[in-house]
């Protein structure tokens, strides 16, 4: 400074202070960029495991929309017959396929974890989407359809299975005291349409999720073609 060297000394604090921000702005860099790479493998490795969640749910679906639609079917025969005034032992083993429920449990644990960490994570906002309408929303509306049907079994048909059947083995058959006397009884009939009811709402929720598994699944592929 005494010896005038004012504006070499400030130039050169100038560039230290440059460096420095430098410095420190190529570290923010490589941060950001560590940051989004981890980012983008959380992503990659949390889509892989929903879609495996979807392929399984899909599968499980599949199998309980078969037996609803079975349950239809056969409850559909099985009042053709009585309204023919047949009451043959067929209808004891139709009545095994119709009286009973199956409990649907989702594999919604990769979802689950991406919630956690923030739906943000998945940058198609069309996946993002299409992903909180399956497990939000259609999920819940599966679970009231089993819930229903699984209702209707424990409130309706068990006091009967008690009080007017002889012997009863789950999926397999059901026995009335009186086939005659139980068939002709209204009420057995309207049971029987009430029932088949609520297969029929629940085959109708148990399609759209598939549809939607699959439209979720296929916007997957797509992402990683």
């Amino acid at each position: 400074m005494e010896q005038n060297n004012t504006a070499k000394y400030f130039k050169y604090a100038i560039g230290e202070i440059i460096l420095v921000m430098v410095g420190i702005l190529l570290a923010l860099q490589v941060n950001n960029w560590n940051e989004n790479r981890k980012n983008r493998q959380f992503e990659s490795e949390i889509i892989a495991l929903i879609d495996n969640n979807l392929l399984k749910d899909s599968m499980s679906l599949a199998v309980e929309l078969k037996r609803a639609k079975l349950a239809i079917s056969t409850t559909e025969h099985l009042l053709h017959e009585i309204d023919q005034g047949i009451y043959s032992d067929s209808l004891n083993y139709m009545m095994g396929k119709i009286i009973n429920f199956q409990r649907f449990k989702s594999q919604s644990s990769a979802f689950e974890v991406l919630k956690s960490k923030g739906i943000e994570n998945i940058r198609n906002k069309q996946l993002q989407l299409e992903l909180i309408t399956y497990y939000d929303e259609i999920l819940f509306s599966v679970y009231e359809s089993c819930l229903d049907v699984e209702k209707s079994f424990n409130t309706d048909w068990i006091p009967l299975i008690k009080h007017e059947f002889s012997d009863f083995k789950w999926l397999e058959f059901c026995v009335p005291i009186d086939s005659k006397s139980f068939f002709e009884k209204p009420s057995t009939i309207v049971l029987f349409k009430l029932f088949k009811d609520n297969r029929v709402g629940q085959v109708d929720i148990m399609e759209k999720a598939i549809a939607k598994i699959t439209v979720i699944r296929n916007l997957i592929k797509s992402d990683t073609i």
